[in-house]
């Protein structure tokens, strides 16, 4: 009768091991990511965002979820998402733009923020410095409108006989006014005639093309921005339907149907965020990681554009070429 009674005891005793030790697992992380972008256009870089992620060790839904808030280009969204994120008491924001960052920054003094900005991280307060950041935030800075020269000089290349350039800005974007000087002055050393037109909704787009239309614009260079990005096709098709030759900074628009791109390679800058997050997670402060700066860049080109376009894209220009599309 003992024997069975500690038989029986022993095999309790080993059936509650599994729920023990379940008991005392630490949760799995969550990491918020705010993106200005949409869901649909955001599938490659939320791909090399994992790949990142999962160089520390991080693989959904194993050991690490992720939850998305995308603002679909509505900077005014912001504020609302990143509430959100905080309430639910995630591990790590991630954040990609000015606008989503400041708002993430003002939810939070205590949740690591890792963001990905175009513009100097230092002159919009989001670091005190690129080497020992300080609070709660580090990231990501790509070469943004630094490539503005390099940009109009293609474009300089492929259409010598432009003198008029027309910038197609979104006004709501808190860079704009950064961005605007930035080409202004590129446009200037080009010796290109520079003319702003501006679209902040999706029925604005055909305004804008119609005053470059009247004001005889002859090339053409289209803002970084998420909500540009999520109107690619209708942004090329306008260009397209007034013949502008046009370089945007993103391979979306050729790939669409639009000229060229030339911008930053941006799977490699979310790959960075991911080891990023993945380091936090591990136990790094963001006030120790410094900012990165990712200066790799890519050109792609349309050649089937360049033909309907009439133009013809220099050898040099095609050689250095990351992708062409036939």
């Amino acid at each position: 009768m003992k024997r069975r009674q500690t038989i029986g005891f022993f095999g309790a005793v080993a059936a509650s091991w599994p729920l023990a030790a379940l008991a005392q697992q630490p949760p799995i992380p969550t990491i918020g990511f705010l993106s200005s972008r949409s869901a649909s256009e955001s599938v490659e870089l939320i791909a090399a965002f994992r790949e990142g992620l999962s160089e520390s060790g991080f693989v959904e839904p194993r050991n690490v979820n992720v939850e998305f808030r995308w603002a679909d280009g509505h900077y005014d969204r912001h504020p609302m998402l990143s509430a959100d994120l905080v309430s639910r008491q995630v591990s790590v924001i991630i954040t990609n733009g000015v606008s989503g960052t400041l708002a993430a920054k003002s939810a939070t003094t205590k949740i690591p923020i890792v963001f990905l900005t175009g513009v100097d991280p230092i002159q919009y307060g989001l670091v005190q410095s690129l080497s020992r950041p300080g609070g709660n935030l580090t990231g990501v800075w790509t070469l943004g409108n630094t490539l503005a020269p390099k940009q109009l000089e293609f474009l300089h290349e492929v259409v010598p006989r432009a003198k008029r350039l027309a910038y197609l800005a979104n006004p709501t974007n808190l860079i704009t006014e950064t961005d605007v000087r930035a080409v202004k002055s590129a446009a200037n050393a080009t010796r290109f005639d520079f003319v702003v037109f501006n679209a902040s909704v999706e029925t604005g787009f055909d305004a804008a093309f119609a005053a470059m239309g009247n004001q005889r614009a002859d090339v053409l260079l289209v803002q970084s921005d998420p909500f540009f990005n999520g109107h690619s096709p209708q942004i090329v098709a306008l260009a397209s339907r007034y013949a502008i030759p046009a370089v945007y900074q993103t391979p979306d628009f050729p790939r669409a149907g639009g000229l060229m791109s030339y911008g930053t390679a941006l799977t490699t800058a979310y790959h960075q965020l991911g080891v990023y997050a993945g380091k936090i997670l591990k136990g790094a402060k963001p006030a120790d990681l410094p900012v990165q700066q990712s200066v790799r860049v890519e050109l792609v080109i349309n050649l089937k554009t360049a033909n309907a376009l009439g133009l013809t894209i220099p050898q040099p220009i095609l050689s250095r070429a990351d992708e062409v599309i036939q």
